[in-house]
């Protein structure tokens, strides 16, 4: 396989910087319909105590489907089966796909180094293993895997619980996470009627940003009513009337998965390549955190805003990171001109690439872009 293949998909094995969370969200967790209501009623619990709950989840060892629905507005690529296939994972085509459309996958999770996704298209899968200090990559569109070995400071056991689903695998609870951490004063939260979610009675917790400073209208999340742990997520933008993003399971078995799902083996006549890894922590806990990002770049990034309405963008230009963003044809055709560079817009997230090669990014209006670009300079 040649090196910028690699290059493509060695962001699958960081733990991505702020501005990459909104697309984590999207990418990552995989989910459809909404859910049912539940049946037997939950005991009552304020919103507190529902965050409280989800929170304090521990479940670590889990299987089960993810499918995932979204509607950003985004252009969509070419199905998986037609000649284009599907996209390489973490390649900037593979976001989009991801971020179009409706996808399901298989997850399977054991502990804190033990996780498995299995993309299903149409006519082929994609495979993304951890186990252990072994991360694989694998398409059997073209019988292609690529491997890396995580180095030490990636498996201490202090570092470990945010980055469980090495490798790129996120969960509803990874997807949830990503808005219960940006509850502040401006946020309202309440909890709905209890919703049923792959069998599972779950609390619904609301939750309404109280400022216009952010394109998020409403977060619902399923919070299990046993256990604590979100199940479903869907993502209203402001204004509209249905969900643009929702992330949910539709089965799920607590059972430990059994060992051998995890021991990879590329398969007879496979293409395999070594992936090169980062040598030092990208900081004290991981993609979650707002600046995280790779060590070699962590002094180009500028952060303004706070809670819903962060924007996150580099503080020099980079003619091949905005190159990247902008090499997929229907992607550049998606970004339309404006004063100072071209604006990438869904119903979530807009992005800003510069005319001086600048990124910067935020679920929030086009124009505090603009702002934190010319703050930046």
């Amino acid at each position: 396989m040649h090196g910028d293949g690699a290059r493509r998909r060695r962001p699958w094995l960081r733990w991505l910087p702020a501005a990459a969370a909104p697309v984590v969200i999207a990418a990552a967790s995989l989910a459809g319909s909404l859910p049912a209501g539940a049946s037997n009623p939950l005991p009552a619990k304020t919103p507190a105590q529902v965050l409280e709950l989800a929170a304090g989840h521990q479940v670590r060892a889990f299987s089960g489907t993810v499918e995932q629905s979204a509607d950003l507005g985004l252009p969509e690529l070419p199905a998986a089966g037609k000649p284009a296939g599907p996209a390489s994972p973490g390649s900037v085509a593979s976001v989009i796909e991801l971020l179009s459309g409706k996808h399901s996958a298989r997850v399977f999770m054991d502990g804190q180094d033990n996780a498995r996704i299995q993309v299903m298209d149409q006519l082929a899968e994609r495979d993304v293993v951890r186990h252990g200090s072994d991360v694989w990559f694998y398409s059997s569109k073209d019988n292609t895997a690529e491997h890396a070995t995580l180095p030490a400071h990636v498996q201490d056991p202090a570092q470990s619980k945010e980055r469980q689903g090495g490798g790129g695998v996120h969960t509803p609870a990874d997807v949830a996470q990503q808005f219960l951490s940006r509850i502040d004063p401006t946020t309202a939260v309440s909890v709905g009627p209890d919703v049923s979610v792959a069998g599972r009675a779950a609390y619904n917790l609301l939750i309404e940003p109280r400022t216009d400073g952010t394109l998020v209208g409403r977060v619902a999340i399923a919070v299990d009513g046993e256990n604590g742990m979100p199940l479903s997520v869907q993502v209203t933008a402001r204004g509209a009337g249905k969900p643009a993003f929702v992330s949910q399971f539709t089965s799920l078995s607590l059972e430990a998965p059994d060992a051998s799902v995890f021991a990879f083996t590329p398969p007879p006549g496979s293409t395999v390549k070594e992936l090169p890894v980062p040598d030092r922590p990208h900081g004290p806990s991981g993609a979650h955190t707002p600046g995280a990002m790779h060590g070699d770049a962590k002094g180009n990034v500028s952060v303004t805003g706070t809670g819903w309405e962060t924007v996150v963008g580099t503080l020099h230009g980079s003619a091949s990171a905005a190159g990247s963003l902008l090499q997929d044809p229907l992607l550049s055709q998606a970004a339309v001109a404006v004063p100072g560079g071209r604006l990438l817009s869904t119903a979530l997230l807009n992005v800003l690439i510069t005319d001086d090669g600048r990124i910067f990014a935020g679920m929030v209006p086009a124009e505090r872009l603009q702002s934190a670009a010319a703050a930046a300079r």
